[in-house]
């Protein structure tokens, strides 16, 4: 697992508009996540939270590509959880390109909640659950957060300096 090494993130949210999206699917890894992505974005001070829930992570990009530009940051959070076939490998690969490209394309932060575990164990170990050594809904909404704070003072769309010289 993870976890070893992780920053501690924290940034006063103060004012900042979030949407937080949400699969569907494993009820009590998603109870989780979403839990902890409320006590995070409560711990900085965000109160302007959007919750939208779709059917599955597959589903997130699209959702958080419509709301990205109505919102200072996005959060998405999904667990696909490996089966017999090729499946999660191409719902996995399909949400990380498309919230990759949500963020990129928009200059959004996106928080990147998805678990992608082998097991449901992993799965309970990461959602923050109680007896659970992560809490990567926290952490998704951590980072997202002070992701939007660190941009904050710079412009969503501009002109780039030219190479060498100072912006």
């Amino acid at each position: 697992m993870a976890g070893q090494g992780s920053p501690t993130v924290s940034a006063d949210g103060s004012g900042l508009s979030v949407a937080v999206v949400a699969a569907s699917w494993h009820d009590t890894v998603m109870d989780g996540l979403i839990d902890g992505a409320r006590r995070a974005l409560a711990q900085a001070g965000c109160t302007e939270v959007e919750w939208v829930r779709v059917p599955g992570t597959f589903e997130l990009p699209v959702a958080c590509a419509r709301l990205a530009p109505h919102y200072d940051a996005v959060v998405a959070l999904g667990v696909v959880i490996r089966g017999g076939t090729p499946h999660f490998d191409y719902v996995c690969s399909g949400a990380t390109a498309g919230l990759t490209q949500v963020a990129v394309t928009t200059g959004v932060p996106v928080g990147f909640g998805v678990l992608t575990c082998d097991d449901e164990e992993q799965a309970v170990a990461r959602a923050g659950l109680d007896g659970s050594v992560e809490d990567k809904g926290f952490e998704a909404a951590s980072a997202a957060v002070a992701t939007a704070v660190a941009l904050r003072t710079w412009p969503a769309s501009g002109r780039v300096a030219a190479a060498g010289q100072e912006r």
